[in-house]
């Protein structure tokens, strides 16, 4: 029931991953409502079970008054996994919410400090990694971080990076103001030293911001906060590049006639930027796979959140990364 568009672009989704996948769904939300949109979607109403919720976290609610909420979907929907009756949870809804109804409900894997939220972002190509996509943590789960916690991210995000995008040795960078190993402040200078020196993390150093969208690395870690600021300015370079283009082709007829020749040139730098190819950012961390999609997905977006879900329920996602966990405590294995 969460998002900008729910429950229509949920159920719409719903209904094409029960004719298209063997994906078993559990939908979470009015039942008054949602039963006849699936109807009216043609889904294959066999793959999918519904639970009642009486209640629903607004978008724009305190994420306080929203856990006080144990009737609404998202709190009913977090129980379902962490009872097992579900085995990963997807949700576009209030994200304040969500973090803090899967912190008090959902175990953290053994030795996480802190889960970390995990951007997805488009790069340009990386010769090692056919994947189109890199991962950005923390981007706003953590106000505060220490160089240890920055630490557990990279290693979340190179189990993460491994088991989704194929990647057998992803690379990590940490977010800084320069590439030498003395910038930035305390924080980043300690925890540079720290991801030197961690087993089981490629670290390759410093990468400064404009190495983020040219896929410099497979994985870059940093403080939320910053994480934040960079992942808001990644989501708004579509946007800003189109209507650019837009406001060019207008002005100069010129122009406008060579619109047509670079039509499939414009069609493909808005797939590039198009969020809904890669459908929603992990939650890491937690004993359970939760994927928070975009407040505005379309049902392509919610779609492909699920199958990322899927995917990381298949591949042991939260395996890989208890065992990165366990290997930074104690060395890798020699078994």
């Amino acid at each position: 029931m969460g998002g900008d568009f729910a429950p229509q672009v949920v159920t719409e989704a719903a209904a094409r991953l029960s004719r298209t996948t063997e994906i078993q769904l559990l939908l979470v939300g009015d039942e008054g409502r949602v039963r006849p949109l699936l109807r009216e979607h043609g889904a294959n109403l066999a793959r999918i079970d519904l639970q009642h919720a009486p209640d629903a976290v607004p978008m724009h609610e305190s994420p306080r008054a929203a856990l006080a909420r144990r009737e609404s979907s998202i709190a009913i929907a977090v129980r379902a996994v962490a009872s097992g009756e579900a085995e990963a949870l997807v949700s576009a809804g209030n994200t304040g919410a969500l973090l803090l109804h899967v912190a008090a409900t959902i175990p953290r894997l053994a030795g996480v400090r802190r889960p970390a939220l995990a951007a997805v972002y488009p790069t340009l190509p990386r010769p090692h990694n056919p994947d189109p996509f890199a991962l950005l943590l923390d981007v706003g789960a953590n106000t505060t971080s220490t160089p240890t916690d920055l630490v557990q991210f990279a290693a979340m995000g190179t189990a993460y990076a491994a088991r989704i995008s194929k990647v057998k040795e992803p690379s990590v960078g940490l977010l800084n103001i320069g590439e030498e190993a003395n910038k930035g402040d305390t924080l980043l200078r300690e925890a540079h030293a720290l991801l030197r020196a961690a087993p089981g993390i490629h670290f390759v150093g410093n990468v400064e911001g404009k190495d983020v969208p040219l896929g410099a690395v497979d994985v870059i870690v940093c403080p939320g906060i910053l994480g934040n600021v960079v992942l808001k300015l990644l989501e708004s370079m579509g946007d800003v590049v189109l209507a650019l283009g837009q406001e060019t082709f207008q002005r100069r007829w010129r122009w406008r006639m060579g619109r047509r020749l670079l039509q499939d040139g414009i069609e493909s730098l808005t797939r590039f930027f198009d969020s809904s190819g890669y459908g929603g950012a992990p939650i890491l961390g937690f004993q359970r796979i939760v994927i928070k999609a975009h407040g505005r997905s379309n049902p392509r977006a919610i779609e492909n959140a699920v199958k990322v879900a899927a995917k990381a329920v298949r591949d042991d996602v939260c395996g890989a990364i208890a065992a990165g966990m366990r290997e930074i405590v104690t060395g890798p294995s020699t078994s």
